[in-house]
């Protein structure tokens, strides 16, 4: 009887080490998606990155995140850090249309497949994918929205420009004067680059208060600078002054659902984090995303009317 119970626990334990060997294989054959996006600080960036990292690891990959800081040397060593791992596939919020081909062309040589969100390069035919938030008829949305909340009487205003090496950012200004520059009774003037930084809206605003006592508006390339902007208003004890952004962050919508800031533009971020997986897992399963390279998808005015609909750069309603 004794040594039947050693049998069996003899026969147990080689289970049980074979189902453990079985699970560390299989643990290891997962395939590996890089995410790299600019910044896990900034809110924006990081939502996609978690709405990325969430849908890859529901889907059976192993998911790296990382961030590159908009610093192109810092991405093409993050880049080596992917090919070097055997990654099946990289999602790429890249630090410069033009500074980043390289780097793309170099994992897709390597046999990996590169698919990139929020910001395009400028070059077609090297990733898989590019999907894209519609940042002109984001910020044209924005525009006819900042000039409706101005028209009775035109007036002064001035804007906030986000980082000049950011593609957007130029995409923006366009598409805001694509609209503003139709009202003749509009005039600009101020424009000042923040740099995408909320600290440093709020100095340049500050300035600009100083120097012109007739303002009327302020639209600004992104909700942390547009934050930044109503900050120092209030700082300033001016009041009437419309203040826009762009993004449709957290913070952004709380402050036009209260009727701090006039408006937003939500750039789905979640949304197009999800996709791309979607179409990473679509290709690796069948050597095709089933869609064209370039993807552009709208963006949705935020207003106090409609801003309970949207959290965490998503539409949720």
């Amino acid at each position: 009887m004794r040594k039947l119970r050693l049998i069996a626990a003899t026969v147990m334990t080689i289970a049980l080490l074979s189902t453990l060997t079985a699970c560390r294989r299989g643990a290891a054959l997962q395939p590996l998606i890089v995410v790299l996006v600019p910044s896990q600080d900034n809110p924006f960036f990081k939502s996609e990155a978690d709405a990325a990292a969430a849908y890859a690891k529901s889907l059976g990959y192993r998911v790296r995140v990382d961030a590159h800081d908009d610093d192109a040397y810092r991405q093409d060593n993050l880049i080596d850090a992917a090919i070097a791992s055997d990654a099946a596939a990289i999602i790429l919020d890249n630090a410069g249309a033009n500074s980043s081909i390289a780097a793309v062309r170099r994992a897709t040589r390597a046999g990996i497949p590169c698919f990139l969100i929020d910001r395009a390069i400028d070059e077609d035919g090297i990733a898989k994918a590019q999907i894209i938030a519609d940042n002109d008829q984001g910020a044209s949305i924005v525009a006819a929205e900042f000039m409706h909340a101005l028209e009775s009487g035109g007036g002064e205003y001035a804007e906030l420009l986000g980082r000049e090496s950011d593609t957007n950012a130029q995409i923006r200004t366009n598409g805001f004067h694509a609209v503003l520059d139709r009202q003749t009774s509009l005039v600009r003037v101020a424009v000042q680059s923040a740099n995408w930084s909320q600290s440093e809206a709020f100095q340049k605003t500050e300035t600009i208060l100083q120097a012109h006592s007739n303002l009327r508006g302020i639209i600004a390339g992104n909700d942390t600078m547009a934050l930044g902007a109503l900050a120092a208003v209030k700082s300033a004890g001016r009041s009437g002054i419309v203040v826009t952004g762009f993004d449709g962050s957290p913070d952004a919508v709380a402050a036009v659902r209260n009727g701090e800031l006039r408006a937003t533009a939500l750039q789905p971020a979640v949304l197009i984090a999800r996709q791309a997986v979607d179409e990473v897992d679509r290709y690796l399963k069948s050597g095709s995303t089933g869609k064209p390279e370039r993807q552009i998808v709208p963006c949705d005015l935020v207003t106090a009317q409609n801003a309970k609909e949207y959290a965490e750069f998503e539409k949720v309603r």
